[in-house]
């Protein structure tokens, strides 16, 4: 409930600021958080009043930054998505109890509309009219269903050489769509200067960036919950903006903090990045705070954010939780989407084929050990990004034949016994 959030705090400088449309320290320039008053929380939470809640994240009511006694939220039904038990997957890559929380099965089909149904409640209940954002597909789906959804107007700005599937998946809510050209770098510069021009317009990840982001601390509500309350010992967590990763943290201290959990938990928190658009990672694996801006250039393009706000912040919570971060290649991340599909029958789009390829490198190193609780993060469902498969093994027929049983049988020697047809 809105009482219980306290204000705003700058992550940097400490300062306080009101619960409005703010996201930069106007000291030091850092970002802002949002600040809870973790004691009442405590009085009034409890796991009964949670599973009695709607299947959804807002069950976890109390610690998001939304009054809803004020108005109903804006709602497609986000969260409460499968934590599937891996052992299929876990078996290939010499791995003990393996879990993925398959996040494809949400709205829009990514973890975005997690987020995006806190933004734009809360963005909502500030007066803003129009809902817009700066998107590399799955923001922009989310952001223009919601919107269709809530009767909110939707702008969306993202870069011109974006997959047609999530192109296609934005302008079907009827809002508007303007592609620029360049990347989503240059995107995001753009909305940060028309939110200033625009200041009746709820920019999600721009000026309510600070509500938004709390969104993803829902995934690990529904992680521990879903474990019987118990905590992973590890998750694997995909990195754009690096948001994402450190609200995960976040989310499993509250629980602690809160007394859903008997003490705040030690997780290990590892990141995932395409090795064309790597900031994060080199500068983990390379020891130093300086995380250098790049230009994209990867087919994981929800994940091809060159200069991440959120990094150093990722960077400092994968250091502190004892975790780790790699980069992957394209052609791993194409073996990882099929290997996943294959041992699971979870579909992922390049973003998961990053956090499960940089799955299977960790284990591979020993940064992942074989006595731990994993849980590994698929944000976004493949028919998002089918496009990038095209070509790739396994992504055509295997044989074309003619409607005949001797051409059948030509293409494929079934034995009833065996485990699987053979080839």
């Amino acid at each position: 409930m809105a009482d219980f959030v306290t204000g705003l705090r700058c992550r940097e400088c400490q300062r306080a600021f009101p619960a409005e449309a703010l996201h930069v320290c106007d000291y030091c320039f850092g970002p802002l958080e949002v600040a809870y008053d973790y004691e009442r929380i405590a009085a009034a939470v409890s796991r009964e009043r949670i599973e009695a809640g709607p299947r959804s994240i807002w069950r976890y009511r109390d610690l998001l930054p939304v009054d809803l006694d004020e108005q109903a939220p804006v709602d497609l039904g986000a969260g409460f998505t499968p934590l599937v038990r891996a052992d299929r997957l876990a078996a290939e890559l010499g791995l003990g109890e393996l879990w993925i929380k398959d996040d494809t099965a949400n709205p829009t089909g990514s973890f975005k509309d997690r987020v995006v149904s806190v933004a734009l409640t809360k963005a909502r209940q500030l007066g803003f009219k129009v809902a817009a954002c700066a998107s590399t597909g799955n923001l922009a789906n989310s952001v223009a269903a919601h919107a269709a959804r809530s009767g909110l107007d939707s702008v969306v700005l993202i870069p011109h050489d974006l997959e047609a599937a999530k192109v296609t998946m934005t302008a079907v809510y009827g809002g508007t769509v303007i592609a620029v050209e360049g990347t989503y770098d240059d995107v995001n510069r753009l909305c940060a200067e028309l939110t200033s021009e625009r200041p009746g317009w709820a920019f999600v990840n721009v000026n309510v960036r600070t509500y938004y982001a709390e969104g993803s601390k829902t995934l690990a509500f529904e992680i521990a919950e879903q474990l019987g309350w118990q905590a992973p010992d590890h998750v694997v967590v995909p990195i754009g903006s690096g948001s994402q990763l450190t609200k995960v943290a976040k989310g499993f201290a509250e629980l602690g903090t809160v007394g859903l959990l008997p003490e705040e938990p030690a997780v290990r928190v590892s990141g995932a990045q395409a090795e064309g658009c790597s900031p994060v990672a080199t500068a983990f694996l390379q020891g130093t705070d300086a995380i250098r801006p790049v230009k994209p250039k990867t087919i994981a393009k929800s994940l091809a954010i060159g200069n991440p706000a959120d990094g150093w912040y990722a960077l400092e919570v994968m250091r502190r939780s004892g975790g780790s971060c790699a980069a992957v290649t394209d052609d791993e991340v194409l073996d990882a989407i099929g290997l996943l599909a294959r041992t699971e029958g979870i579909f992922a789009e390049t973003a998961g084929g990053v956090t499960i390829a940089t799955l299977a490198r960790l284990a591979a190193d020993g940064a992942i050990r074989r006595d731990e609780r994993v849980v590994a993060l698929v944000t976004g469902h493949g028919l998002k990004t089918v496009e990038a498969l095209t070509g790739a093994a396994g992504s055509a027929p295997t044989a074309t034949i003619a409607p005949t049983l001797a051409a059948f049988d030509a293409a494929i020697d079934f034995d009833p016994d065996a485990e699987e047809p053979a080839r």
